[in-house]
């Protein structure tokens, strides 16, 4: 089986959920990650801290230099990832399709390279 990344597009902007919302959407999650699991399709999942949160490190001049908070600002930032083993790119979608309608956020669902498929 190949393996995917499903990443969770959290806009930059914008109100949250409220924290009943939030309440429900987790619990949404929850039983998404549960599924994964049953069906053999889980690897890893899991949340990400807000880009603030983020060091920056660089290779230059045979050191490396560190820098605090996100590289490029951007509309949108990875909230959170899965990674998941799916027979063919029809049945990742459909694992993405589930975690958009869970995570109520878009999923990009993409293939790591180099694996064979099936």
């Amino acid at each position: 089986m190949k393996h995917y990344l499903l990443s969770v597009v959290t806009p930059s902007e914008g109100e949250p959920p409220s924290p009943e919302a939030l309440e429900q959407i987790m619990r949404n999650v929850d039983g998404f990650h549960q599924e994964l699991q049953q069906a053999g399709a889980r690897v890893f999942a899991g949340g990400l801290s807000s880009p603030t949160t983020a060091t920056v490190v660089r290779a230059k001049d045979g050191d490396t230099m560190l820098t605090d908070g996100p590289y490029i600002e951007g509309k949108e930032y990875l909230g959170g990832l899965c990674i998941i083993k799916a027979p063919d790119p029809d049945a990742a979608l459909d694992w993405g399709r589930k975690a958009a309608r869970a995570i109520t956020l878009p999923i990009e669902v993409r293939p790591f390279e180099g694996e064979a498929e099936g």
